[in-house]
C-alpha cells in the first residue's frame, strides 16, 4: 500500500460542503458528493468544481451510480461519511429503523454497504444519544455489525469549540470500519471554549482557549460602511489586522497539517456579506442588549466578543415553513451578523462562498459540520488508514459565479431534477423585527 496517496472519500447529504472541506483539509479527495437540494449542489459545485456533485435523493440512488457518475469508477473507496437527517423516534415494540421517518438513515447504511468503503463516519445530532433515542443508535450499530462492519460502541459527542472553532456546537460521530481493519480513535481536544468556567477534567481545563468571536471577525470590513452591500453580497474592501485564526481563513498563512487544495481567489474582495436593512426599532433593541444575552423581543442572541458563538442553526427548509433561524447580533454594531461572519464563526475559509441570498447562505452554514471539526475526525481516519497525507502543489480555480446566484427552478433544471424536489419557499419568518 502506498503510504503517500490521497485516499478517496464520498460525502452523502453533502449540503454546501462543510464535511467535504474538512476531509479535503485532512488529505482526502472527496470524488463524489450527494445532495438532494439543487441550491446546495450549485454552491458545492462552485467550491469544489474539480469533483462530482450528484443532485439526487439517496432514496433513488445506488452505489453503482455513485461510482459511474464520478471519477471513482471501480476504485476502492476509503471512507464514506455524512449526516443523514433523523426525524423519527424509537417506538415501543417496533424497530426504529423501520419507521419511515428514519428512512434516510437506512439509505445511508444501504449505500455504505453497497460502496463497501474501508471506513464510514456518520454524523448526527447529540439527541440520538439521549433517552429512548439510544435504542435507535443501538439498532444502527447492530445493523452495520451484521453486515461485516465493526462499529465503535463507545461513540462520542464532539464539541467544535474543543477543535479550534469559535462556536459551541455539539455533534455525534459514529465511526465504523470493515472487519479486519482497525477502528479510528476519536480526536483529542486541542482547545477549550473561550470564557468557559467548568470542565470535566483538569486536562481540558489546561488546554489553550479556542479562538474568540472577536478573533474570528474583528479584521472583517464593517459591512455597514458599504452601500453596495444592500444590493449585492460582495465589494472591494479594506481588511484589518488578522488574528492567527483569521489569518488562516484569509489564506495568509497555512497551518500545519492542512492538506487542502489552494483556491485561486482575490483576497481584496469581501464576499457573502449582503447587509440586512434593520428598522430603527430593532437597532435600538440590539443596542440595549448586553453581550452574551438574548434580546427579549426577537430572541436573537448577542455575541460576546471574548467568548464563543452560540450554535448557529439553519432554520427550517421550505417544505417545513421556511422559517428563518434567529441570527446572532454582532457584539459591537447593532445588527445581525453577515453570512461571512457566520462562516468565520464556523471555520470556513474566505475563499468558500455561499448562495448570495442571506436565507440560503445561513441555511447552508447552519446545516453544516464546521470544517475544522470534520477535519479533526477525518485526520483520525487517515491515521487508521496508515497513510501520510499529501499536499498538492497545484492550486485550483473556483466555479462560475452564476452558481451562487441561481434560483431554485434554474438549479433544478441544471441538475435535471424536479423543480419541487424542495418545495418553494414561502415568505414566513419567526420574527418580523429586522
Amino acid at each position: 500500500m502506498s503510504k503517500t496517496r490521497r485516499p478517496i472519500g464520498v460525502d452523502l447529504f453533502a449540503g454546501a460542503g462543510g464535511m467535504t472541506l474538512g476531509f479535503e483539509q485532512a488529505g482526502f479527495d472527496v470524488l463524489a458528493a450527494v445532495e438532494i437540494d439543487p441550491i446546495h449542489c450549485a454552491t458545492h459545485e462552485f467550491n469544489f468544481p474539480f469533483w462530482s456533485v450528484i443532485c439526487q435523493s439517496v432514496i433513488e440512488l445506488t452505489g453503482k451510480e455513485i461510482r459511474s457518475r464520478s471519477k471513482i469508477k471501480d476504485r476502492e473507496i476509503d471512507v464514506v461519511f455524512g449526516g443523514p437527517p433523523c426525524q423519527g423516534f424509537s417506538l415501543m415494540g417496533k424497530r426504529a429503523l423501520d419507521d419511515p421517518r428514519n428512512s434516510l438513515v437506512s439509505h445511508f447504511m444501504r449505500l455504505v454497504l453497497e460502496l463497501q468503503p474501508k471506513y464510514f463516519v456518520m454524523e448526527n445530532v447529540k439527541g440520538l444519544t439521549l433517552g429512548k433515542h439510544q435504542q435507535f443508535l443501538t439498532e444502527i450499530i447492530a445493523e452495520f455489525q451484521s453486515h461485516g462492519y465493526v462499529v465503535e460502541n463507545n461513540y462520542e459527542v464532539l464539541n467544535a469549540s474543543y477543535y479550534g472553532v469559535p462556536q459551541n456546537r455539539e455533534r455525534l460521530f459514529l465511526l465504523g470500519c470493515r472487519e479486519g481493519l482497525s477502528l479510528p480513535n476519536y480526536p483529542i481536544p486541542i482547545t477549550k471554549p473561550a470564557k468557559a468556567k467548568k470542565f470535566k477534567s483538569k486536562e481540558l481545563a489546561d488546554l489553550p482557549d479556542s479562538p474568540t468571536v472577536w478573533d474570528a471577525i474583528e479584521d472583517l470590513p464593517e459591512s455597514e460602511n458599504y452601500a453596495e452591500l444592500l444590493k449585492q453580497d460582495w465589494c472591494m474592501a479594506e481588511y484589518g489586522k488578522p488574528s492567527n485564526y483569521s489569518s488562516f481563513l484569509r489564506g495568509l498563512t497555512r497551518p500545519d497539517r492542512d492538506y487542502s487544495y489552494v483556491r485561486r481567489h482575490d483576497r481584496g474582495i469581501l464576499t457573502s456579506s449582503m447587509r440586512t436593512n434593520h428598522s430603527q426599532v430593532s437597532i435600538d433593541r440590539f443596542q440595549l442588549t448586553n453581550p452574551g444575552e438574548t434580546e427579549p423581543i426577537s430572541r436573537f442572541y448577542k455575541l460576546d466578543k471574548e467568548g464563543v458563538c452560540n450554535t448557529l442553526r439553519a432554520g427550517t427548509p421550505s417544505n417545513r415553513g421556511a422559517f428563518t433561524s434567529p441570527r446572532p447580533i454582532h457584539p459591537i454594531v447593532p445588527r445581525c451578523i453577515t453570512v461571512r461572519e457566520a462562516a468565520r464563526l464556523h471555520s470556513y475559509p474566505d475563499w468558500f462562498r455561499f448562495h448570495l441570498t442571506k436565507w440560503h447562505g445561513f441555511r447552508q452554514i447552519g446545516n453544516s459540520v464546521p470544517p475544522l471539526l470534520a477535519k479533526a475526525v477525518a485526520a483520525k481516519v487517515m491515521q487508521a488508514l496508515e497513510l501520510n497525507p499529501v499536499i498538492s502543489s497545484h492550486s485550483q480555480d473556483l466555479g462560475k459565479i452564476e452558481l451562487l446566484q441561481i434560483k431554485m427552478a434554474q438549479a433544478a433544471d441544471r441538475y435535471s431534477v424536479d423543480r419541487h424536489v424542495i418545495e418553494p419557499r414561502s415568505k414566513k419568518t419567526i420574527v418580523p423585527h429586522h
